[in-house]
């Protein structure tokens, strides 16, 4: 049977290493597809270097929509990136009937919806393995091989720039402006890594994540996004000796009132194996009501980590080709027609525990306080930490010498808007000297 071609957009670190992997591997790749898979034309501003990389054989061109008008071509794969010309060559790909094969988390985060639609109506694949956790098949797994399970919830780390700072900072005791540096000066950090350190990277992937888990629409817009910009070295050594890791993770779960889309930095207990997931690597924990807990662990990024699932996807493709559209694995895994209308809810909806880190004058009645404030509002205390006065500190030039501590309070569950209210009370208190830490608290269980 005749190689099904395929062409390549963009051939920088995935892409390369999507053509090494598929050159290298072609014959075993043959036998699980049926048939040959080849990029037989790739489309690179830099014509000369990418005509290098691929050699002799493949025609090299510096417009995408040759490879789109190309009527030998059944599959494009999109390695672009970003919101704006990636989005166009998508669209004109699937209404010029090729399958398109994509890592572009940031397109299917904001666009999913109407490319996915674009694509049922013309009868062609849309496949993003490789959008979501580099080189470990979480896509699949929620897609097909947890179909039979209600999802409960899904936790994961998911960028493994804003991991290896968090393991850097534990490990080494460094602020977090150090530990990005070393993680730039590394490769493991972008030049302008706010993406990443801002939590927006890990949101695109949670967002896709939640829409094949409980079969709503994507909806990045309203996804709860925080990075780890505002963690210190002294809210990592707390948690440690509470018994927690710091972890920054994506979180989507269904409640009674609807979904549950947040990334933010968690205290996770360190019993649990994800808190154990350290330096750059990703680890995607699903709670299923069938299954029970599923761990997939792996690279989440990297040239051919990367490139394993583009060509997972290629496969799928390969295989599928000539099926009737309607005998295929749905793009979000539950039939367009099917899809729910749950909503997703607001932060301050959201039920969960808390770390708070306070720093106080060393003085009489202040925890009474602090923590009178919280019965008040009904949040129940977990744990407190004292430290013992470790710093001085000035009122103001007039005033005497004021010690100071770190008071360190574990909650149990609470809505977010009541401990919203409760810290600005304690903010208040003109004990309270420094604006409170406060880190949400999964434990996973």
């Amino acid at each position: 049977m005749k190689p099904i071609q395929v062409g390549l957009l963009g051939i920088g670190v995935v892409g390369s290493g999507t053509f090494n992997v598929l050159r290298r591997n072609q014959e075993e790749i043959k036998r699980r597809a049926g048939r040959g898979i080849e990029i037989t034309m790739v489309a690179d501003l830099n014509v000369a270097r990418a005509q290098e990389l691929v050699g002799p054989g493949v025609t090299v061109v510096n417009d995408a929509r040759a490879i789109i008008a190309n009527p030998d071509i059944d599959i494009v794969i999109e390695l672009i990136g970003g919101y704006g010309v990636a989005k166009t060559l998508v669209l004109e790909a699937i209404a010029a009937g090729k399958h398109v094969v994509t890592a572009n988390k940031a397109l299917l985060a904001v666009h999913g919806t109407e490319i996915f639609a674009a694509a049922s109506a013309k009868g062609v694949m849309v496949a993003f393995e490789a959008a979501v956790a580099g080189g470990i098949p979480i896509i699949k797994a929620l897609r097909e091989g947890l179909t039979a399970n209600s999802i409960q919830w899904i936790a994961g780390i998911i960028n493994g720039t804003t991991n290896f700072i968090l393991s850097e900072m534990r490990d080494k005791g460094l602020d977090f402006a150090v530990a990005l540096k070393e993680a730039q000066a590394l490769g493991y950090a972008e030049a302008d890594p706010t993406f990443d350190i801002e939590g927006v990277d890990a949101a695109h992937k949670a967002t896709i994540m939640s829409a094949i888990a409980f079969g709503i629409p994507v909806q990045f817009d309203k996804a709860y996004v925080e990075g780890i910009t505002k963690l210190g070295a002294a809210d990592i050594k707390y948690a440690e000796q509470l018994g927690y890791r710091i972890k920054l993770l994506g979180i989507t779960k269904r409640v009674p009132a609807g979904i549950e889309l947040r990334v933010h930095p968690c205290l996770i207990p360190a019993k649990r194996l994800i808190a154990n997931v350290e330096g750059a690597m990703n680890a995607v924990v699903v709670q299923g009501d069938a299954v029970g807990t599923t761990l997939y662990y792996g690279k989440g990024a990297g040239s051919e980590p990367t490139a394993s699932a583009v060509i997972a996807d290629l496969v799928d493709i390969t295989r599928l080709h000539t099926a009737d559209a309607a005998h295929r694995v749905p793009h979000l895994a539950f039939q367009p027609n099917a899809m729910s209308n749950l909503p997703v809810l607001p932060m301050s909806d959201v039920v969960t525990s808390y770390y708070l880190r306070l720093r106080v004058a060393d003085e009489t009645g202040v925890l009474a306080k602090v923590t009178g404030i919280l019965a008040d509002a009904g949040i129940s205390i977990d744990a407190v930490l004292q430290r013992e006065a470790d710093e001085i500190g000035l009122d103001s030039v007039s005033q005497p010498q004021v010690p100071q501590t770190d008071v360190i309070i574990l909650t149990h569950d609470c809505v977010e808007s009541k401990m919203n209210a409760a810290i600005a009370q304690m903010q208040a208190l003109p004990s309270v000297l420094e604006p409170i830490t406060r880190i949400r608290k999964e434990e996973l269980a």
